[in-house]
């Protein structure tokens, strides 16, 4: 593969002024809310001094998803999904503004700065399907990949940029100027949301519950999708390591707090990488194999880091996880937009939002658990290990995973013909 093709796959952003529009709203407005993020986790701590409550805002957080997702999923399914994505945007500006008002005003309760934050997640519970729904509709099927790839650097951008962009501002110009900034991000999105076309109901839908079992039934029925699902389980039930991290770190390296902050840095450092270089899988026909090849590299990594005792090995064992979490994440959402009818986007997409936002907690609980009662290698290496076992176990199963290919059967490859045999 050429050098040039290796590097992450700006296609999508050339032939379609639509979706580089969205693509830039969403990621100005995505690091806006990481700095809200840090706003919000600085308030409660400020205002209880209580791990207890800043553990609060995490449920807040996940709580309306996994309660919610699946009925957004059917409304973004029913509707003119560009109205209610301009709708749903509203929603999280407005929400974001209360608590800019809040704290300039002084701060408000917790339990009231709680319940801002889940209505603001109920909202994203079908601002998000909607969005990602875009997609498919607006590029040709071989460009979906690396349209994924673009949304995965603009999220791990934001991961890296956000936080601290927010910890400068609110220590420049306090709270409320953080949450503010955070509003105004949104501005962008309107406009990436105005340049979008009526994207109407592609045909008759079920009514109400019916359409929400409808979509379960798909996941369950399409074993591309199940499959795909169950991958992403097996990577995040089996082995998130994250609520060990400062276990470990106490354990080999002397409960440095620095050492500790570079844990997250790590992963988010090789995500970073692996979107950069994205154009090395994104052009690959069949992302069902670039899945499962990621998310056992996920699990194989993270037993490494928990046999190792050199920080710096360790470190680099979290970057290689991260770039493998960042190429299965991609190709997990191609396999699973181009094996969804239009019709049952909003409905599938949301389930697959539930298991991202369900599976790592309940890993973090896992991890800590088996941690408690052997001890963090234990808890990392066996992770690690079940995780490697259970994806190739799906692989094995599901055979239509490893088939699938991103390009429609009859359709002409995008990829380069192979060079000439030398003469």
């Amino acid at each position: 593969m050429a050098l040039s093709r290796a590097f992450i796959d700006l296609t999508p952003l050339r032939v379609s002024q639509q979706f580089r529009m969205l693509w830039l709203g969403r990621a100005f407005s995505a690091i806006g809310g990481q700095m809200s993020a840090v706003a919000v986790m600085f308030q409660v701590w400020q205002q209880t001094g209580s791990t207890i409550w800043t553990g609060a805002v995490g449920l807040a957080h996940a709580l309306p998803l996994v309660l919610f997702g699946l009925f957004a999923g059917t409304v973004v399914d029913r509707v003119d999904r560009r109205r209610f994505y301009l709708f749903t945007t509203t929603g999280l500006a407005a929400c974001s503004a209360v608590l800019a008002v809040q704290a300039f005003a002084g701060g408000m309760p917790v339990l009231a700065v709680l319940g801002v934050l889940a209505v603001q997640s109920t909202i994203a519970a079908g601002s998000g399907p909607a969005a990602r729904s875009f997609i498919p509709a607006l590029l040709p099927r071989e460009h979906v990949a690396a349209g994924m790839a673009l949304n995965g650097i603009s999220f791990q951008l934001s991961m890296l940029v956000g936080p601290a962009l927010g910890g400068l501002v609110i220590g420049a110009w306090g709270l409320g100027a953080c949450y503010l900034v955070d509003a105004a991000s949104f501005a962008l999105a309107f406009l990436g949301a105005f340049g979008l076309p009526a994207m109407r109901p592609s045909g008759p839908s079920l009514p109400g519950l019916a359409a929400t079992v409808e979509g379960v039934r798909f996941v369950l029925r399409t074993p591309v999708v199940r499959g795909a699902l169950l991958t992403d389980l097996a990577a995040t039930v089996l082995s998130m390591p994250i609520s060990l991290f400062p276990l470990v770190n106490a354990e080999r390296f002397g409960n440095d707090p620095r050492t500790l902050g570079l844990f997250l840095t790590a992963i988010a450092v090789g995500g970073v990488a692996a979107s950069l270089l994205s154009g090395t899988f994104t052009r690959r026909l069949r992302p069902g194999y670039v899945m499962i090849g990621g998310s056992a590299a996920w699990g194989a990594f993270l037993a490494v880091f928990g046999l190792v005792t050199d920080p710096w090995v360790g470190l680099a064992a979290l970057v290689l996880a991260g770039a493998a979490d960042t190429v299965t994440v991609v190709s997990r959402n191609t396999v699973i937009q181009l094996s969804t009818p239009d019709g049952l986007q909003g409905r599938v997409l949301a389930a697959e939002m539930i298991v991202g936002a369900a599976g790592p907690d309940i890993g973090n609980v896992r991890a800590g658990l088996v941690a408690s009662g052997t001890s963090s290698v234990v808890s990392l290496v066996s992770g690690g290990v079940l995780c490697v076992v259970a994806v190739l176990g799906v692989a094995a199963s599901t055979p239509a995973l490893r088939t699938f290919t991103a390009v429609k059967q009859g359709t002409p490859s995008t990829e380069p013909p192979p060079p000439p045999p030398p003469p």
